[in-house]
């Protein structure tokens, strides 16, 4: 079985690999701030998902931009140069494996959209101001999709790529109440159609092993992905990370996880549900080592990556 890896779409599209910077926009989550709650999803981090994102302090120009004040010069550069010490330092981390030496601001922490466009323009500028960035991609919720934002996106898509990645993890309604994703289906929906209309390019987020759910339902939320409009999907293996409400389950005996073996056939058959030519940007995920519970064997990645290659050359 063949599969469009994220590898080959970006020989395709910019004729050399990439490596993303998971950088840390500064903005925080409907879901933390209280706006739908405070607690987060049930199973991210205090890190908003972002446990190897560059971080830097940008709150108090953001709480002014929530203020309705406007952003003076100076608090335009300081935005500016938060990103450019970000991809300094993203750039620094994997620049011995990255021979091409090119690569996707990716900015990966909390909701990348959840603030005013007059915070969010300087620092997605700064983005994808040098050469060697070739696109941009930002993780945020299908719910945090304004016009306004909307408008920059395209406006910055005219002068290099933009991605933008939806948090879906599932179609299921009990599953995301569970999980506390705080929107219905339908938002995604919408959001899918409105970014698509603006030609941006869709990567959606889904957990593989969310409680409660079985193989056939993961199974149905993928198959739906692929006829959504999205053109590209992350499948993301279920972590327990410590600190998370999600460790509170797992510790109780109600959220058991996949073996290796299990996973690597249930990633096998996700992708044969899917449209030959969306991208495969993930298969896995990583978990921050200082912090995973289980799986454990998820932080053996060559391993794992060896064993899905394995079983999709098999199909």
């Amino acid at each position: 079985m063949k599969y469009y890896s994220l590898n080959e779409y970006l020989r395709h599209t910019f004729g050399t690999k990439a490596y993303k910077i998971s950088l840390d926009a500064g903005c925080s989550c409907p879901n933390r701030d209280g706006l739908l709650d405070t607690r987060g999803c049930i199973f991210c981090s205090a890190s908003g998902s972002g446990d190897f994102a560059e971080h830097l302090d940008m709150q108090k120009i953001l709480q002014k931009t929530r203020r309705g004040e406007i952003l003076t010069e100076a608090d335009q550069s300081a935005l500016r140069q938060a990103v450019q010490k970000q991809l300094i330092a993203g750039k620094a981390r994997v620049e011995k494996k990255n021979k091409a030496g090119k690569y996707i601001a990716y900015f990966q922490a909390y909701t990348g959209t959840y603030a005013p466009v007059s915070y969010l323009r300087p620092i997605f500028e700064a983005a994808i101001e040098p050469e060697d960035v070739l696109a941009l991609s930002v993780a945020t919720r299908p719910d945090c999709l304004d016009d306004a934002v909307l408008d920059l996106l395209e406006e910055l898509n005219a002068k290099k790529p933009v991605w933008v990645e939806l948090g879906l993890q599932t179609i299921h309604p009990a599953t995301a109440e569970y999980i506390r994703r705080g929107y219905p289906l339908s938002v995604y929906d919408a959001a899918v159609g409105r970014l698509k209309k603006r030609g941006l390019e869709v990567i959606v987020h889904v957990i593989l092993g969310l409680p409660g759910e079985t193989t056939d339902m993961m199974k149905e939320t993928v198959s739906y992905v692929g006829v959504s409009g999205a053109d590209g999907i992350k499948l993301q293996l279920l972590h327990i990370l410590k600190g998370t409400d999600l460790e509170k389950e797992y510790e109780a005996g109600r959220c058991p996880v996949f073996s290796m073996e299990e996973y690597v056939g249930l990633v096998a058959d996700c992708i044969s549900l899917l449209p030959k030519g969306m991208v495969i940007h993930r298969m896995t995920g990583d978990g921050d080592k200082k912090t995973l519970l289980a799986p454990l064997w998820s932080a053996d990645k060559k391993r794992v990556w060896n064993a899905l290659q394995r079983e999709i050359a098999s199909r």
